[in-house]
C-alpha cells in the first residue's frame, strides 16, 4: 500500500520524530527540586564565588545540568584538549566584543573547592580574559566523568570552503530580502560575513557545484572586499563576480586538461595553473580591484602555453588539490 503523499520514509533504525526524550515541561525545574548531588554543587558554587542561575534536566536522557555564573578566575581547560591557537582567540574576542553578548556557555566540572574544569571552552576562555571579562556561564555537570567523554562528542565536522561559503550567501540573499527597500551597505554585514570572497565562492558554488573555489581564495582575500552598496544592489554584483570567476575557471580548466595529456597527473594543477595567472604572485601585500585582477588573469590564460610547462615546474605548487572540494 502506497504511503501518504509528501510523507516522508523514516531512515532504517532511526527513532519516530517526537518518541524520544522528555516533553518541554518535564526539562524544567527549580533548584529546589532538583537531586541532592545538584542542590549540593549550587550551594558549592555560592560558596567559590559564583552564582546559580538554573537548575533542568536534559531534554534527550533527562540528566540534571546546573547553568551558573563562574568567577573567569576559577575555570581552567581540562590538559586534554586542543592547544590554544592564538589566532582563534583574538578571532573570538573580536566577535564578542563587537556583538556585546557571550552566548555559548561552557561545559564545566566542579574539581573542588574554587576550582573548576572545562573539556571543551578552552578558547572561550582565553576570549573572554583577553577582553578583562569578570565572569562565564557555564552548564555544570555533576558527573565528573563526563569531562572525559566532552571529546568524543565534539565530532562536528568543521566547515569546509564550500560549505562556508554556501552559508555566507545563503545568508546574504535571506538579509539582502528583508533588506530590500534600503537597508544597510553590504560593508556593514562584515561580522556576520566574515569575509567579502565567501559570498563570491558562494554565488559560484550556487551556479557549479563542484567548483574548485579553493585554487582561488587566497587570491580572492586580496583583491574582493566589502561593497559600501545596499544589499540588493551589492548582491548582483556578487553575481556577476561569480559569472567572471567561473568564466575564467572554464580557460583554467582547458589548461589543466592540456597539462594533463602532456602527462602531469598532479592533484595541484590547477592551482599551478591559477598561481601562474595570478597578478600578484610575486607582489606581497599589493592588491588591485576584482574586475581588474581577473581580466588581467583572463588575458594571462590566453599567453598561457601548456608545451612549456616542465615537470619541475609543478615542484612549488601548492594548496588544496581539486578533490579537496
Amino acid at each position: 500500500m502506497a504511503g501518504k503523499p509528501g510523507a516522508r520514509r523514516r531512515k532504517k533504525g532511526a527513532a519516530a520524530a517526537g518518541s524520544v526524550g522528555l516533553e518541554p515541561k518535564a526539562v524544567s525545574a527549580g533548584i529546589e527540586s532538583a537531586p541532592k548531588e545538584v542542590r549540593d554543587l549550587a550551594e558549592s558554587v555560592s560558596a567559590d564565588g559564583g552564582a546559580p542561575v538554573a537548575a533542568y534536566r536534559d531534554p534527550l536522557g533527562g540528566r540534571w545540568l546546573l547553568l551558573a555564573a563562574l568567577p573567569l578566575e576559577k575555570v581552567s581547560p581540562t590538559k586534554f584538549q586542543r592547544d590554544l591557537s592564538e589566532t582563534h582567540v583574538a578571532r573570538l574576542a573580536n566577535v564578542i566584543s563587537k556583538t556585546g553578548r557571550f552566548l555559548d556557555p561552557i561545559i564545566a566540572m566542579r574539581e573542588g573547592p574554587g576550582a573548576y574544569l572545562t573539556p571543551n571552552g578552552h578558547h572561550r576562555l582565553g576570549a573572554l580574559r583577553s577582553l578583562g571579562a569578570k565572569t562565564i556561564t557555564a552548564l555544570l555537570v555533576p558527573e565528573p566523568e563526563v569531562a572525559y567523554q566532552i571529546l568524543a562528542l565534539n565530532v562536528e565536522k568543521a566547515h569546509n570552503l564550500r560549505e562556508k561559503s554556501l552559508e555566507v550567501i545563503r545568508m546574504y540573499r535571506a538579509l539582502a530580502g528583508l533588506d530590500g527597500r534600503g537597508g544597510r551597505d553590504e560593508s556593514s554585514y562584515a561580522l556576520e560575513f566574515e569575509e567579502a570572497a565567501f559570498a563570491t565562492l558562494g554565488a559560484c558554488y550556487e551556479k557549479k557545484g563542484r567548483f574548485a573555489g579553493g585554487a582561488y581564495h587566497s587570491l580572492l582575500r586580496r583583491v574582493d572586499s566589502f561593497l559600501d552598496q545596499k544589499l540588493p544592489k551589492a548582491l548582483k554584483v556578487r553575481e556577476e563576480r561569480a559569472d567572471a570567476l567561473l568564466a575564467l575557471d572554464e580557460t583554467v580548466v582547458a589548461l589543466v586538461e592540456a597539462l594533463r595529456k602532456k602527462g602531469m597527473q598532479s592533484p595541484y594543477l590547477r592551482v599551478f595553473v591559477v598561481a601562474r595567472l595570478n597578478p600578484l604572485r610575486f607582489r606581497r601585500g599589493a592588491t588591485m580591484e576584482f574586475d581588474a585582477c581577473i581580466a588581467r588573469m583572463a588575458a594571462e590564460a590566453k599567453k598561457f602555453d601548456p608545451e612549456k610547462i616542465r615537470p619541475q615546474d609543478l615542484a612549488g605548487a601548492a594548496g588544496p588539490p581539486e578533490a579537496a572540494e
